[in-house]
This record gives C-alpha cells, sequence and structure tokens, in this order.
C-alpha cells in the first residue's frame, strides 16, 4: 500500500471510533528516548503517528512544542535522525511528518518526497504552506505516493475549505482553535460545525487537533463528528516533565485517551 492507502486503512480499522493521533517531537529529549516515546504510544492504542521535525521558527508551535524542538536541535538532531525514527515506527503505524516549507524546499521536493517515502512515512503535513503554492510539493508526494495533508482552521471560508478540501489527501487537518499549538482549559463549543463544513468540503477523513489535552476533550472532539482525533502539547508536556521514564508516562496517558474514545 502507499501512504494514502495506509492512511485510509488506519482510520476504516478504528471501526466505528476516531482514530488516535499523538504527535511526537522527533530528538526530543534525545533520539532514541523518543523513539522509544512512539512506541509507547503504538502500545498505548495511537492509530497513526504525527512526527515532528525541530525547526528554528515554528510559526504553528506554542511553547511547548516550541521549547522541545529547541532542545532537540541543540541536541544536534537532524532530518535524517527523525526519518530513521519514522523508518521504524512506520512498520507498525502510519506516520505523517510534520515540518516547515523551508526544510522541504531546501532539498528540493521531488527528492524530499523521494526520502521521507523511503523512510515509510504515509503522509506530509507543511503548516506554512499555503493553498496557493502547494503544487509543486503536492505532485511530488503523489509522485512518491506520500499523503500531503492540508489543515483549515475556524477562519477558513467555506469556498477556500471547498478548494483545499478536493486537494487533501490522507485526511484534513482541522484545527478547532484560532492560535498555535497548545493546551486549552476548555474547548470551544462551535468545532462541531467547524468539522462538519470540513467534512461537507472533501472526501477523506477528518482530523481535529490544537487545544485537546485530557480524555474529556478527546471524547469532546470525537463526539464531534472528526474522524481522527490529534494530541500534541499535553503529550510533549509529559515528556518534559518526566521523572522517571518517559516512555511510560505518556503510554498511560494515550492508553486513558485511548479508552476515551472507546468508552
Amino acid at each position: 500500500m502507499d501512504g494514502p492507502e495506509r492512511i485510509a486503512k488506519a482510520f476504516a480499522d478504528a471501526k466505528g471510533r476516531a482514530a488516535l493521533m499523538p504527535y511526537l517531537m522527533g530528538g526530543f529529549p534525545d533520539v532514541p528516548t523518543s523513539l522509544a516515546i512512539g512506541e509507547a504510544y503504538i502500545d498505548g492504542g495511537a492509530d497513526l503517528i504525527e512526527l515532528g521535525v525541530p525547526f528554528s521558527d515554528p510559526l504553528a508551535d506554542g511553547p511547548v512544542v516550541h521549547a522541545a524542538g529547541t532542545k532537540a536541535l541543540e541536541n544536534g538532531t537532524t532530518v535524517a535522525d527523525v526519518l530513521t525514527i519514522c523508518e521504524q515506527l512506520s512498520k507498525r503505524v502510519p506516520v505523517i511528518m510534520m515540518m516547515y516549507t523551508n526544510l522541504v524546499l531546501a532539498r528540493g521536493p521531488e527528492e524530499f518526497a523521494r526520502r521521507i517515502a523511503a523512510a515509510g512515512a504515509a503522509g506530509l503535513i507543511v503548516p506554512d504552506l499555503p493553498l496557493e503554492e502547494s503544487e509543486a510539493v503536492l505532485q511530488a508526494c503523489d509522485a512518491a505516493g506520500v499523503a500531503l495533508v492540508p489543515l483549515v482552521a475556524p477562519t477558513t471560508p467555506d469556498d477556500r475549505m471547498a478548494r483545499i478540501g478536493a486537494r487533501a489527501r490522507g485526511f484534513v487537518y482541522t484545527v478547532s482553535v484560532v492560535g498555535t499549538t497548545g493546551e486549552r482549559a476548555a474547548l470551544s463549543d462551535t468545532f462541531g460545525s467547524l468539522v462538519a463544513r470540513t467534512k461537507a468540503s472533501t472526501d477523506v477523513p477528518v482530523a481535529l487537533g490544537f487545544g485537546i489535552g485530557n480524555p474529556e476533550q478527546v471524547a469532546q472532539a470525537a463526539a464531534s463528528g472528526a474522524d481522527g482525533v490529534i494530541i500534541g502539547s499535553r503529550l510533549v508536556r509529559a515528556v518534559a516533565e518526566a521523572k522517571g521514564d518517559p516512555a511510560a508516562a505518556v503510554r498511560e496517558l494515550v492508553s486513558s485517551f485511548s479508552a476515551a474514545l472507546t468508552a
């Protein structure tokens, strides 16, 4: 199966519940530990993994994820290191790489898409790549069998959402709140309508992310009609705050999120 097919199968295999997609910062707190954390995600019930590549100017990331990326860069983490993590985790679940445009363009879209496909990546998220500038990357990903996953937000107009949805591969990443990544005390009461708008614009699954950080919010996101739920900052914070083995800490958290989807 190519990347889009693997992603479609993961959502289908969730069997009546939303698929669980935790975020992993590659190289945080170091490369071997981040691989162990990814394995713990899968053991805890993850259906897919969003794997972040650390970058010096992560415009979409809040302070927790930004700090983790900074630490990974300080430790010398490279794109090649993160692809090694991808290669291992992708043997068990689809891995969706998340990185910024400069990292893709510096290597050229065709070469970069081939490189991540060779590492087993099923998909690619580029949060600072606008629709109008995405054609070359989309064509390169299509040729390599990698799903280029777009993002939509509460502020995305219906006509633009329709254009994004028509070109979506794998799934549509639906941002639940305006702003950067990070935990919120409460989620918006209106994101059910956002999910409905997104689903009306595309034929691929819709995953909801940003601000989701506890089992109650996971259940709320699933109840909105989302096909998938993405959790990031809460898990990255758990790694940063772990007193012992961070993999054990996140396995317990992911298990609680998985239980919230099956309750």
